[in-house]
């Protein structure tokens, strides 16, 4: 049986990663953060778009979740 502190470890260490990876694509530390910390963000698709020349905020805003 998995416990709640178990799961929240586990939520910490997936967004830790996803900010990491969007850092290391040149998302910087604060867009990178509040971005990986939303799991309805495709990571893959900002990474792609950041490759491609997008700026990081622009990207973000374009694959901005629907309220």
């Amino acid at each position: 049986m998995q416990t709640k502190m178990t799961s929240e470890l586990k939520i910490d260490e997936v967004r830790r990663w996803r900010s990491e990876q969007l850092s290391a694509s040149g998302f910087p530390p604060g867009l990178a953060d509040e971005t990986a910390a939303d799991e309805r963000y495709d990571l893959h698709a900002l990474i792609e778009l950041v490759e491609r020349g997008c700026p990081a905020d622009l990207a973000v805003r374009i694959l901005a979740p629907l309220a």
